[in-house]
């Protein structure tokens, strides 16, 4: 039977992460590993309170995050990444999986615009970020997806391929665009969309946030189209 486990990266989530934990545990048998990317309140004593293994990323940056908790995660044929805000919802960890257990998919992506946003969870200025680079990466890459939602499944076999370098925002789309190079099976699930429990959002928050990330994620998506990396730190 194929192991799952569940990366959440975090930062200043104390609020969020100990229900979060509580409910992805409470829904299918996973591991469950927060990464802790040096927050400054109780992150991570909430997460372990919860039942959580705790790794700490004192490098700020998404990727970072993420990467350490791949690193981590050594007894997982599947990774699933979920945002520590509360924004996603641990009930519907079963729709993520399913493609990837029936192998009908190597990626499965949690589609907010498949699904629901609630009112107030998603700003115009960040529907329109997500609109943009998703027509862009379809026409670049050949894919017929609706957002770059960072609630995900993928095979460990496939990500060990895959090269990742870019440790900021641009992680997610690096994953989504080397897989689609590859040939990788993506499939597009729908999933809900909430406003954060408690605190405010790193990127959504502002439009400065949005519009920085909207630029750097451009940027990997069609860094990678044209076979161009770069190592980011």
């Amino acid at each position: 039977m194929e192991r799952v486990t569940v990366i959440i990266p975090a930062l200043n989530e104390a609020g969020n992460i100990k229900r979060l934990v509580r409910e992805v545990l409470a829904t299918v048998p996973v591991w469950v590993i927060v990464v802790d990317n040096g927050s400054t309140d109780a992150t991570a004593q909430e997460a372990h309170a919860a039942g959580a293994q705790v790794i700490l990323e004192p490098r700020r940056g998404y990727g970072f995050a993420c990467a350490a908790g791949v690193a981590a995660a050594q007894e997982g044929d599947i990774l699933v990444f979920l945002d520590g805000d509360y924004s996603f919802l641990p009930s519907e960890l079963p729709i993520i999986l399913t493609p990837i257990l029936a192998d009908e998919a190597d990626l499965v992506l949690g589609s907010r615009y498949r699904g629901h946003i609630a009112p107030g969870a998603m700003p115009p200025h960040q529907r329109f970020g997500n609109w943009l680079v998703a027509r862009l990466m379809n026409w670049l890459y050949g894919l017929s997806l609706t957002d770059l939602g960072p609630y995900r499944a993928i095979r460990r076999s496939l990500l060990e391929q895959l090269d990742m370098r870019e440790m900021t925002y641009g992680w997610p789309t690096e994953m989504m665009t080397k897989a689609a190079r590859r040939g990788a099976r993506l499939v597009e699930v729908p999933v809900s969309f909430h406003p954060r429990r408690a605190g405010r959002s790193k990127v959504s928050g502002t439009v400065r946030g949005t519009l920085l990330a909207t630029w750097f994620i451009l940027g990997v998506t069609l860094r990678y189209a044209w076979g161009q990396t770069q190592k980011q730190t």
